[in-house]
């Protein structure tokens, strides 16, 4: 795992899409297309900024998938994650192809299967993530089903999830947050040969700390990142908090 920490989020925003960028113009040099998962919520608005105006990218040739989505909201629901990639992706920059999750569905199950062949016939080449106030990694709350092989699963929303989502604006209140969701597993997320990992804020940095520093356990589902071989990892000085000290290259290293 690659540790990066910026002085403010528009530095780590900007940081991580050049790495994303880098990412997805090999892939497609290399191989023609380049196949994407694709992130939401407030973590990933200012890297979506920076990422979607790179004219170096050809999205023509990209092939996106959607990380996670609540179940049962509408999709033009002002919180629903498919309008998020919609308006902050999508409509700006049209890739060849997007996969995006049915929140209206009535068979979750279903359009885990219909998911799960998609991506289950394809390599990821790059992921997308962030991670929650209490450690989740897509909607994988803890404890996390560090197992299962399916690409796409059916989960179980906790109260902090919930919470953080009521916090961050996208609902009135906690009452009002989905129960369910689908998301992508976490052994499908570590497929992915390379994962851009972009967290700014302070109040993540007590998941960061845990996450980043403490055991790989399903009590902290994004902590399994520890693992990948290819995980960059993008924090701001307020979500990295003061377990990190700078090496003035950007790269910060564990006290």
């Amino acid at each position: 795992m690659d540790i990066s920490v910026y002085e403010d989020k528009t530095q780590m925003a900007r940081a991580a899409a050049t790495k994303a960028a880098e990412i997805l113009t090999m892939a497609i040099a290399t191989k023609g297309q380049a196949v994407v998962v694709v992130a939401t919520g407030n973590s990933q608005i200012e890297f979506l900024e920076y990422l979607t105006t790179d004219p170096n990218i050809d999205w023509d040739k990209t092939v996106v998938f959607q990380l996670d989505e609540y179940i049962g909201l509408e999709p033009s629901h002002p919180a629903g994650l498919r309008r998020f990639l919609d308006e902050r992706l999508i409509a700006r920059v049209g890739p060849g192809k997007a996969h995006m999750i049915g929140s209206e569905t009535a068979d979750p199950q279903a359009e885990c299967d219909r998911l799960s062949e998609l991506i289950g016939a394809l390599t990821v080449d790059v992921a997308f993530v962030g991670i929650g106030e209490n450690g989740h990694l897509a909607f994988n709350d803890p404890p996390a089903d560090f197992a299962t092989d399916a690409p796409y699963i059916v989960v179980e929303l906790d109260d902090a999830c919930r919470s953080q989502q009521a916090g961050e604006g996208w609902f009135a209140s906690i009452d009002e947050v989905p129960l369910q969701a689908i998301s992508m597993s976490i052994r499908q997320i570590m497929r992915s040969q390379v994962v851009v990992c972009t967290v700014p804020d302070r109040r993540k940095a007590r998941a960061v700390r845990e996450c980043l520093t403490g055991d790989v356990s399903p009590l902290r589902p994004a902590s399994i990142l520890r693992e990948h071989e290819r995980a960059f990892v993008f924090l701001d000085s307020e979500a990295a908090g003061d377990q990190f000290v700078s090496d003035r290259k950007g790269s910060w290293e564990k006290e």
